[in-house]
């Protein structure tokens, strides 16, 4: 028994992900970068990979 999987790449640092079946709009880190991706097309198992700004937010410290 096979399970599904789509692959993409990084788009900072073009490290090869391999993940679960995902749905467009889903977000996930990447593992070597640690930057959050975010799925913006899924093609023939392919996915496109678009980075997610993360704003911090300002405690006032």
């Amino acid at each position: 028994m096979s399970t599904a999987t789509l692959a993409g790449a990084c788009p900072e640092c073009e490290t090869d992900l391999t993940v679960p079946p995902m749905v467009q709009g889903e977000t996930l880190s990447c593992p070597e970068c640690m930057l959050t991706l975010r799925v913006d097309d899924i093609k023939d198992g392919r996915l496109t990979l678009q980075m997610v700004e993360v704003q911090l937010r300002d405690w006032g410290q």
